[in-house]
Formats: C-alpha cells, structure tokens, sequence
C-alpha cells in the first residue's frame, strides 16, 4: 500500500495569532471568539482529503473544515490538545485518501528555525456539517 503523507498546515498569519487578534482562552483551552454554528446534518467519519479546501483552527477543542461547495464540517477534538489553539498549524499523514476521526494530528510550532517542531500529537473526532453563524 503507498503511503501519502499530506501535511495541513494553518498559518497564524492567516488566522490571526491568539495574542494578536484579542482572542481569550481559558485554562480549559476553549476560546470566546469560536464562532456559533447550526448543525445541518448527521456527522460523518471521514472527509476526502481532495474536497478540503481550508481548515480554521478555533481553539484547543475545535477545527473547521471548509469542503467543495463550500461546505463547512466541524471537527469537535474528544480530547484537548494543548497548544493548538494558540499555534493554529497541525499536520497529519494517512495511508488513505480521506481524513477520519481515527486519524492522529500534530500540532506544529514554526520557531523560525530550519524546520517546524512537532509540539504533541491529538485524535480527531467526527466531522459534523454545519453552517457558520453570522
């Protein structure tokens, strides 16, 4: 079997860093600016890897996921993973062509440096589609 290895990597500067865009996170690492959303649908497993356009880490617990179409999928961490909110980059390597609740991901910190370090590593939950709320 040939193994992809796919990094996703979430730039702070897309997103706005935690200290910079005025965002609060508690102890608990939820944060208050995790935008509301409207569940549309069952969740799901897995996403194909080729329909995900972008990802937005939201704080410790919670990654969005935006597909073809636009379509939004909410990634509710069943474990926290330090670090995430704040660093807002992850990576992840799957041996298949979709992206699943079993799958582990890596927070990342870019130090600069020759190359990013990896901070931990945390399971994925199961991608629920919603709709932001504005």
């Amino acid at each position: 079997m040939k193994r992809m290895t796919l990094p996703l990597i979430i730039a702070a500067a897309l997103t706005g860093c935690a200290a910079q865009g005025g965002e609060r996170q508690g102890n608990n690492g939820h944060s208050t600016n995790t935008p509301a959303v409207k569940v549309v649908g069952e969740p799901v497993n897995c996403l194909p890897i080729q329909s995900i356009r972008e990802s937005r880490v939201r704080d410790d617990w919670t990654i969005d996921f935006r597909t073809n179409g636009n379509r939004w999928y909410r990634n509710t961490l069943p474990n926290r993973c330090n670090g995430l909110g704040f660093d807002r980059a992850f990576s992840y390597a799957t041996s298949i062509s979709q992206l699943c609740n079993v799958d582990i991901i890596t927070v990342i910190v870019n130090t600069g440096g020759p190359g990013p370090i990896n901070r931990g590593s945390c399971g994925l939950g199961q991608f629920t589609p919603v709709e932001l709320v504005k």
